[in-house]
């Protein structure tokens, strides 16, 4: 299954009230992104951020070197028409992220949307070498737990608890772990885990 033509078709043909993963306020994330305490020029990269709202509320705050990285352009399209003028402030990448080459580094490396999609063990370290070259200061990642679900959106999922995320970045410093329990739009729940860590 070719996974950017999956993405294309959901963003093409459901609402965000139809995805599971939509959020109205990214509570978690930014939460774990204000415990940074960063400077408004750090750089900061969404990646899987699709159509999230996280970068709205980054942008609000004065973050000033935001990117979003989406293997949709569909996704891309839609978050810059909700964003308007605001949207020219963001640098969009279109990319599957073990795809990615980025030309630079990142101060904060946020994903709750990509990484639990690799499934195949040589995916996975593509993702964990490209953080480790890409990431200069922090790490937060949200994938579903042990105790969430096996799917999402018809793909197969990776599913994690706090050991095998330390173990799987261990070239990082594990600074904080917690569960959250996501609501859908359906009124359904999803249990994921997020982790912070730093580049030693």
């Amino acid at each position: 299954m070719d996974r950017k033509n999956h993405w294309e078709t959901v963003y093409s043909t459901k609402n965000p009230d139809e995805v599971s993963w939509t959020q109205e306020v990214p509570r978690t994330s930014l939460d774990f992104i204000h415990s940074l305490e960063l400077e408004k020029t750090a750089k900061i990269i969404d990646v899987g951020g699709g159509d999230s709202k996280l970068v709205d509320f980054l942008l609000d705050e004065g973050f000033e070197d935001i990117t979003v990285l989406d293997i949709s352009s569909n996704a891309i399209e839609r978050a810059k028409a909700r964003l308007g003028s605001k949207a020219q402030k963001v640098k969009w990448v279109e990319s599957d992220i073990i795809d990615f080459n980025p030309d630079g580094t990142y101060d904060v490396w946020h994903d709750r949307a990509a990484f639990h999609f690799l499934t195949e063990s040589e995916q996975i370290q593509t993702y964990v070498d490209l953080t480790k070259k890409a990431v200069t200061g922090y790490m937060v990642l949200g994938t579903f737990s042990k105790n969430g679900p096996k799917k999402c959106s018809g793909l197969d999922i990776k599913q994690y608890n706090e050991e095998t995320m330390e173990t799987t970045f261990q070239d990082f410093e594990k600074m904080e772990c917690k569960t959250e329990e996501h609501t859908t739009p359906f009124g359904t729940t999803q249990h994921f885990i997020f982790c912070s860590f730093k580049k030693p």
